[in-house]
C-alpha cells in the first residue's frame, strides 16, 4: 500500500511541474500579445490594425459556412416554391381552358396572358441563372430538370 501511496506522490509531483510549466508559459503569451496590442495600437490607426483585421478574418471565416447553409436552404425552398408554383397555375390553367373550350368561349393562349407570360419570364431567368452557376449552356429548357441543375450547382458550391 504504501508503494501504492509514493507512487502516486511521484505522479502529482510530476503533474505539477508540467501545470507549473503551462501556467508560466500561459502567462508568457499573455505578456506577448498585451504587448502586440499596445505596439499595434501605437504603430497603426485603429482600421489598420493588424490582429484586428486578423480577429475580423476569423468571424468571417467562421460565419460563412453558416452563410452558404443558409444559401442552399434558401435556393432549395426557392426552387420548391417555383415548382408548386408552376404546378398550381399549369393545372389551373389546363382547368381553365377545359372550362373556356366547354362553354365554347376563346381559349387564352399563352400570348394573350401576361401574367402567364412574366410567370414564364421569371423561370426561364431562374434557369439561366442556376444554369450559369454550374456552366451548362444548353437552352433546352422543355426537357431538362431545373431540381437536377440546382443540385449539381448546390454540390459543385461544396
Amino acid at each position: 500500500m504504501s508503494h501504492r501511496h509514493l507512487h502516486e506522490q511521484n505522479h502529482h509531483q510530476a503533474t505539477d511541474g508540467l501545470v507549473n510549466l503551462f501556467s508560466k508559459a500561459n502567462h508568457d503569451l499573455l505578456v506577448v500579445q498585451y504587448r502586440l496590442e499596445k505596439e499595434f495600437q501605437q504603430i497603426y490607426p485603429d482600421n489598420a490594425n493588424p490582429m484586428k483585421l486578423v480577429s475580423r478574418i476569423k468571424k468571417m471565416q467562421e460565419e460563412l459556412s453558416t452563410v452558404q447553409e443558409q444559401c442552399r436552404e434558401l435556393l432549395s425552398a426557392k426552387q420548391d416554391l417555383i415548382d408548386k408554383a408552376r404546378t398550381t397555375l399549369v393545372g389551373n390553367r389546363n382547368l381553365l381552358h377545359r372550362m373556356q373550350g366547354a362553354m365554347g368561349t376563346t381559349v387564352t393562349g399563352d400570348s394573350d396572358d401576361p401574367a402567364f407570360a412574366n410567370f414564364n419570364q421569371i423561370i426561364d431567368e431562374w434557369t439561366a441563372q442556376v444554369r450559369s452557376k454550374i456552366g451548362d449552356g444548353t437552352q433546352d429548357s422543355e426537357s431538362e430538370d431545373i431540381n437536377k441543375l440546382l443540385f449539381s450547382a448546390i454540390v459543385q458550391s461544396n
